[in-house]
């Protein structure tokens, strides 16, 4: 394998990873503490302080409100929320404002009370699947306009739509048995994750008893909904040079977007990762032979099976007969989401950064359990709103680093 972390155009580097201390039912903690606690843990990992940091990068929490309770004052400061996949397009941005100098630390930092924030019922105003409190919206938002009447509310709805299309044009049976299959190997992942909330064995029997949601999902084809928080850090190579830790390098990256709307998602069986994926991989240099580990968003078992299809581990369609025959759990062929992913380890309501957590304990053989040995390459590849758009990042280590 013959890969340069210069060949894709960025100095950049991640050097740090924290998350918050629990995860998972926090209810002492608001989402802002959750933050804060993760992004003080990924600095300490990386060897810095928070008077270091002077690129703040967010998405839905704003970058002055957690400057201020953290007590820093940034130069450059970024809230880009492209949805739950905000925080993988935010290592693109971050390495792109490096590499002109506009900081020289950029902290990327989430936190969420999923699922104990205190707040009234939720409705999803947004139109990209986040619940969100009715405060005087916009009635001419397209999404309520054209989409809420007709029961868009929260995002299983609109991945249901989605998930039953594929089912219709590639079939029933086959599409439902490769979900179940997803569904067994994030929870089998997750039982090596002594931090996971998953942590009982999934049955095939149990899978298929599982209550359902928004036809054809059920509630084991939905992400958990938890606290928690995660943080990772960046800087440039030369900064990197001088801090005793192991930089994990961005060797390829790239964003796409098909819709906001699900109702015009041109094809509702084909994501943005489709595009995402393969630029990404084509600015590593590396084909999917290369990669080690798989990290992507999987709020909805339908989400990783479309995803393995636009990345091109199989054709369209074939995704089941790739997920029977490869397998994707320990053991398998294709280690995917190795923490137990969203549906199986945590997912707040914006998963996009326990990808970056777990590429970079992968990468530093940290996974415990978990890990993969040997693992230098990981794709990640992350999901914004309703399918609606993808980031992908071609993560690694470099020979010799450790």
């Amino acid at each position: 394998m013959n890969v340069s972390p210069r060949r894709f155009g960025t100095g950049a580097v991640l050097v740090g990873a924290g998350e918050s201390d629990e995860i998972g039912v926090v209810p002492d903690r608001s989402g802002l503490a959750l933050a804060a606690e993760a992004a003080k843990a990924a600095l300490a990992d990386a060897g810095l302080a928070l008077g270091d940091v002077d690129g703040l990068f967010t998405a839905r929490l704003a970058p002055l409100t957690l400057a201020e309770y953290l007590g820093i004052a940034p130069t450059h400061l970024d809230g880009t929320w492209v949805g739950g996949n905000s925080f993988v397009s935010a290592v693109l941005h971050a390495a792109a404002a490096l590499d002109a100098g506009r900081c020289s630390v950029a902290l990327i930092a989430h936190g969420q009370s999923g699922r104990s924030a205190r707040r009234p019922p939720l409705v999803d105003t947004d139109g990209i699947g986040h619940g969100n409190v009715i405060d005087s919206p916009d009635p001419n938002q397209p999404h309520l306009e054209f989409e809420l009447p007709h029961g868009f509310v929260g995002a299983a709805t609109h991945y249901a739509l989605a998930c039953s299309r594929y089912m219709h044009e590639f079939g029933e049976d086959r599409t439902r048995t490769a979900l179940g299959d997803i569904a067994m190997a994030s929870r089998a992942w997750g039982m090596l994750n002594p931090r996971a909330a998953g942590r009982g064995p999934l049955t095939r029997e149990a899978y298929l008893a599982s209550p359902p949601i928004a036809w054809p999902l059920t509630r084991a084809d939905c992400c958990l909904v938890s606290d928690a928080g995660g943080a990772v850090v960046l800087t440039t190579s030369e900064r990197a040079a001088d801090l005793d830790t192991a930089p994990v390098h961005i060797l390829g990256g790239a964003e796409a977007m098909t819709h906001a709307m699900i109702s015009q998602m041109p094809d509702l069986t084909v994501s943005a990762a489709a595009v995402a994926g393969p630029e990404a991989l084509a600015g590593a240099g590396l084909a999917l032979s290369d990669i080690d580990v798989l990290l992507t968003y999987d709020a909805f078992t339908y989400s990783v099976l479309t995803a393995l299809e636009d990345l091109g581990y199989c054709g369209k369609g074939e995704g089941p007969d790739f997920v029977a025959a490869t397998g994707l759990g320990p053991g398998g062929g294709l280690p995917v989401n190795t923490n137990g992913g969203g549906l199986s380890y945590t997912h707040t309501g914006m998963y996009g950064v326990f990808l970056l957590t777990e590429a970079m304990r992968q990468l530093r053989g940290r996974a415990g359990p978990a890990q993969v040995e040997g693992c230098r390459t990981v794709l990640v590849s992350g999901y914004g709103g309703l399918l609606s758009m993808s980031s992908a990042l071609v993560l690694g280590r470099m020979p010799g680093s450790g």
